[in-house]
């Protein structure tokens, strides 16, 4: 028996004691900033944006296949294929067994990851909210075999466990395969206080592990006596919404959401302490959103934003690299969207890895509305979703 599923056995009924236990609070936070504020970026070269496919319900993410065809998940509980990333593209249903899916506020079928043998394996990973009975129980990553238009389970759960707020509040979760063929997974704390600095809690947290669901090699708490601490990368986040790969260089960032200020992009350092504690090192009740982002006070060596948003919150959600020469300047830039700003973000790095600025291209900028899901595509291309809940798009981004 898998590790992995070892610790959803073990943390299953605790969860359910607790999914209803922290019910939504006003964000009233104060923000710790940037390390260096980025600049504006003023020439942000023009982009052409061609919709794919349309008449979707908030789709959560893709994922390519080598036929060139595309996978999606939309949030409710539904997966599709495209026939490809192209305008016009066809959208088939797959027919997978999600009525277990507890799909309410921020929770439902999320994020998807094609494994890099799909092309003999056929298999996939998405995170997902489960219930039984109607009742929350986890939410937790689930590897499928597809196999033509039809979807099986083959690791259900791959890894369980991770918390789950009954209004499926910070249910994030988003896997992405890393420059090992690993899995990087992104998660929510679920809005309750003390998970985020908890290491034996797989919420708030980016999680490292391989295709079977163990432990990743060199993982930095590998030799834990608790099994959920094993699979831990990094801690102290509050809710990452977006996990890419830095080409050429095996360097992870995501985009998490703040507070009422200060949404980061932040840098994954093997072991490191994001500084997200809205207990307050356990002294207070509740989810005291008033704490900084990264509390340096409290956690001198906290590893700081390579971005923060300040004020307002732009509600950051997927994010992938460009990659490839015919996006010129835009070669190596960080693209991010943003759900309540309504845009792409544009961030170019400098040379220690943070972002030195921040475009937003035209095309982009209160355009389409919500901006949910970005990947880029095998061909350069960067496939980015909609997230208004109704007739929601998957739309293509080239350069002009």
């Amino acid at each position: 028996m898998p590790l992995a599923r070892c610790i959803a056995a073990a943390t299953a009924s605790a969860l359910v004691a607790l999914a209803g236990c922290a019910a939504p609070e006003p964000a009233t936070g104060t923000g710790s900033g940037p390390a260096a504020t980025p600049v504006p970026r003023t020439d942000t070269p023009g982009l052409r944006v061609t919709p794919v496919a349309a008449g979707f319900e908030n789709p959560w993410d893709i994922g390519f296949l080598p036929d060139g065809r595309v996978l999606m998940t939309e949030r409710p509980g539904r997966i599709s294929l495209l026939s490809s990333t192209r305008p016009g593209a066809t959208v088939t249903p797959v027919q997978a067994d999600l009525d277990d899916v507890y799909a309410r506020g921020e929770g439902g079928l999320m994020g998807l990851a094609v494994h890099p043998d799909f092309a003999t394996s056929g298999r996939f990973t998405t995170c997902q909210t489960h219930a039984e009975a109607g009742r929350p129980t986890d939410v937790r990553l689930v590897t499928w075999q597809l196999d033509g238009t039809t979807a099986r389970r083959v690791a259900d759960p791959l890894v369980g466990g991770l918390p789950i707020a009954a209004s499926g509040r910070h249910s994030g979760c988003r896997p992405t395969i890393d420059a090992d063929g690993l899995l990087v997974v992104g998660t929510g704390d679920s809005a309750r206080g003390a998970l985020s600095q908890d290491l034996t809690s797989l919420g708030g947290k980016t999680l490292r592990l391989t295709l079977d669901g163990d432990p990743a090699p060199g993982n930095p708490f590998a030799d834990a006596a608790n099994p959920a601490q094993r699979l831990v990368y990094t801690y102290g986040h509050r809710n990452v919404q977006g996990v890419a790969l830095r080409p050429g260089t095996g360097e992870v960032y995501t985009a998490e959401h703040g507070p009422s200020t200060d949404d980061e992009v932040n840098r994954l350092r093997p072991g490191g302490n994001y500084g997200w504690d809205p207990s307050q090192g356990g002294t207070v009740g509740g989810y005291d959103e008033s704490v900084p982002m990264t509390d340096r006070e409290r956690f001198p060596d906290a590893v700081p934003a390579v971005w923060s948003s300040g004020r307002p919150v732009e509600a950051v959600a997927g994010a992938a690299f460009l990659s490839g020469p015919q996006w010129g300047t835009l070669d190596g830039v960080l693209a991010v969207a943003a759900l309540r700003g309504e845009k792409l973000l544009l961030m170019t790095l400098g040379p220690d890895g943070a972002v030195a600025s921040v475009g937003v291209p035209a095309e982009l900028d209160a355009t389409y509305g919500r901006l949910r899901a970005v990947r880029s595509a095998p061909d350069g291309s960067l496939l980015v979703t909609t997230s208004n809940s109704s007739d929601d798009q998957v739309l293509r981004i080239d350069p002009e």
